[in-house]
């Protein structure tokens, strides 16, 4: 069993750290960053000062953080793990973040012997508890067989995409699917709601044809019943759609529909909805409509 050091133990983090202590891993949590929930230090874990020390102490380090920023601080602020970082070791960060980013951390973290991946996930807070995470990885084949065991034991469908930064890559390019699809299924329900239909039964309707999903499955059935609590909240999503407009810019792409669905999550946060799970994005245009499906 390895000794994996663990940063983040947040909504998606916390789930993920207990599956890999279910599957008899030791890990060790960094109290600089944040101090990890006792629950996890009472099942085969230990608390150490600075993510340098969890380096120092373990074979894999993971990182599970919100942002670009938050990473880079983890990386290489006072104390943090590239000081601790040496050959044989492997830092895998699970956070989503900047592609371009991502390729600049790993190069540092490569020059000190270390192996980096990127390896974000897709599932939301359902799929880490249950273990059933998508996760893309970029990073050489070595690392990635090497870091493989601790993949199968947080998700099911586990993709080395290519080297570094390709991980990150096909996390923004799926985010932008799920973006899309939200809007999609958000106007089909407004139209039929609007048109005097019931959407409930418009949604089960479509779910036996070719416009089935599972935006529309699960995120049909949230926008149908008004329950937003997240799930994945919308300033996250904001944050990857940012990812993909930036990167767009970069590569001097042209992405309307993103653009258009970053609008309509920018609605949701001026309406206070910043934290509701990103199937409310149908707020956005039934505010703009000035009509609910749910009334």
């Amino acid at each position: 069993m390895a000794r994996i050091g663990f940063i983040g133990t947040g909504i998606m983090g916390k789930p993920m750290a207990e599956n890999l202590q279910k599957a008899g891993h030791s890990l060790y949590f960094s109290e600089h960053h944040s101090r990890a929930p006792a629950d996890l230090l009472s099942s085969n874990g230990t608390a150490l000062p600075s993510p340098r020390a969890v380096t120092e102490a373990c074979e894999f380090i993971i990182l599970m953080l919100p942002d670009t920023p938050q990473v880079e601080e983890v990386l290489f602020g006072a104390n943090g793990v590239a000081e601790g970082a040496a050959a044989g070791k492997v830092v895998i960060d699970m956070s989503s973040i900047s592609p371009i980013a991502t390729k600049a951390f790993a190069a540092r973290i490569n020059e000190t012997g270390a192996e980096y991946i990127d390896a974000p996930v897709s599932g939301g807070e359902v799929g880490a508890k249950a273990a059933t995470l998508t996760i893309m990885v970029g990073g050489s084949e070595a690392a990635f067989e090497r870091a493989k065991p601790l993949f199968d034991a947080m998700g099911k469908n586990i993709t080395l995409v290519g080297g570094n930064g390709d991980g990150q890559t096909t996390k923004v390019a799926n985010q932008i699917i799920v973006a899309l699809n939200i809007q999609a299924v958000s106007e089909a329900l407004l139209f039929a709601s609007k048109a005097g239909a019931d959407p409930a039964k418009v949604r089960e309707a479509l779910m036996g044809g070719f416009a089935s999903s599972k935006i529309l499955e699960v995120h049909g059935e949230r926008m149908v019943k008004g329950t937003f609590d997240p799930g994945f909240k919308i300033c996250l999503h904001q944050k990857d759609l940012n990812l993909a407009l930036e990167g767009a810019r970069a590569l001097k792409l042209n992405l309307p529909n993103t653009a258009s669905a970053q609008q309509n999550f920018s609605t949701c946060a001026a309406l206070g909805g910043e934290n509701w799970d990103h199937s409310a994005m149908i707020k956005a245009l039934e505010h703009m409509a000035n009509h609910s499906i749910r009334d």
